[in-house]
């Protein structure tokens, strides 16, 4: 009988490729399916990107590249990190990685182990808890409250720290609330943290570039008091339409910067080099794409707000940030996976369970704006219809 490490036995999973996989085998029966669950924008890559990765391909740029990534394009990355933030950065601290999970896993076994204590946003991204679990660390849920406009509490967040407090994850925007943490917040960790420099921060700042209304997203590069112990993940995914390209990136700290690279080196030599040319060109081309695409997210959002607050027994705050919505159905007398699940194989809706992100999730589903205003006002149409005949 093969055995393996008890870790495997902890780890959990992304249940939003589970709802797509029943969507898609819905799908295929014949059934009408408006998907708002999965999180991808709609949109095509822009044609300057997919080009520069053609190009890539002809020019001969076939083989292996420096585990962090080609110089240009992590110059790129520091370039276009200054451009929006004003920090400068060394472009030897970036790692170019084949998808955001990557600096994740990368961080969290990094730090977690028996006996030790990782933060992370609850409700949140469930890979955080997933891998942290997987390392055999006791994961910490850091409350994510609607009543706080789904910002985090820095006092709160504070008052977990205990002397095995390893790492503390942070995400703003924030997935899968839409929330932005304000700036005064995270001032407030950061001094706060001053007293613990035994800590390391992982920011995950994947939807920095998607906040509306005149929010502005926050990043924790800023702070200088924790750039020696912060790692920043960020990449191409959202901002750029390109989920299925695989291309993320990550700042480390001095201290941290070579581990990162060994574990590039041991895991996944180096990113596939045309997506790297691919990534360049994303961030150096015509931005007028990302533009485009949070003008026309901004629109869906606010349809997508309107309509849940018109709905039975529900009730939904505005998203500040990222593409999500997520609704409080408490009132229905449902319970969320419950609900999501009635949804999906009653009325050809997919959404997620709020319990996916966490504990904390109860009570809500979330919603992903990134399908057509048409799709969206059709999905809205059915969740009224389903929730006024079948009330619990």
């Amino acid at each position: 009988m093969l055995k393996t490490i008890e870790g495997f036995n902890r780890i959990g999973e992304e249940n939003a490729f589970a709802v797509l996989a029943r969507a898609t085998e819905l799908a295929r029966t014949g059934k009408d399916i408006i998907n708002l669950g999965i999180g991808q924008p709609d949109f095509r890559t822009p044609d300057h990107i997919v080009e520069a990765a053609v190009k890539a391909l002809r020019d001969g740029h076939h083989g292996y590249t420096p585990a962090t990534g080609i110089l240009p394009l992590r110059e790129g990355v520091a370039a276009d990190i200054e451009k929006r933030t004003g920090v400068a950065v060394d472009p030897d601290k970036v790692v170019v990685v084949p998808g955001g999970k990557v600096t994740m896993f990368m961080a969290i076994l990094m730090f977690g182990e028996p006996g030790a204590e990782i933060l992370y946003p609850d409700p949140g991204f469930p890979i955080y808890r997933s891998m942290i679990e997987f390392t055999g660390a006791t994961p910490v849920p850091v409350p994510i409250r609607e009543e706080n406009d789904f910002a985090f509490s820095a006092e709160e967040t504070l008052g977990l720290l205990t002397p095995n407090t390893r790492l503390i994850i942070l995400n703003s925007p924030a997935n899968p609330t839409g929330g932005v943490t304000p700036r005064a917040e995270i001032e407030k960790l950061v001094a706060g943290l001053a007293a613990r420099p035994d800590i390391a921060i992982l920011s995950d700042e994947i939807y920095g570039q998607m906040t509306y209304d005149g929010a502005v997203h926050t990043s924790l590069l800023e702070f200088e008091a924790i750039r020696d112990r912060l790692i920043l993940l960020d990449g191409w995914s959202k901002t750029y339409a390109m989920t299925g390209w695989r291309m993320g990136y990550a700042v480390w700290p001095q201290a941290l910067i070579d581990k990162a690279r060994k574990l590039a080196v041991n895991c996944w030599s180096c990113v596939n080099a045309p997506a790297q040319y691919a990534g360049l060109a994303a961030l150096e081309g015509p931005q007028d794409a990302v533009a485009d695409m949070m003008r026309e997210f901004d629109k869906r959002r606010k349809l997508v707000v309107d309509g849940l607050n018109a709905l039975p027994g529900v009730s939904a705050r505005t998203p500040m940030g990222a593409f999500y919505a997520f609704p409080n159905i408490s009132a229905t007398g449902w319970k969320a996976k419950p609900l999501a699940s009635a949804l999906l194989e009653e009325t050809g809706v997919a959404t997620i369970g709020g319990p996916d992100f966490g504990i904390l999730g109860e009570g809500y589903i979330r919603l992903s704006y990134a399908n057509s205003a048409e799709n969206i006002a059709r999905a809205l149409e059915r969740m009224g219809e389903f929730l006024s005949n079948k009330a619990k």
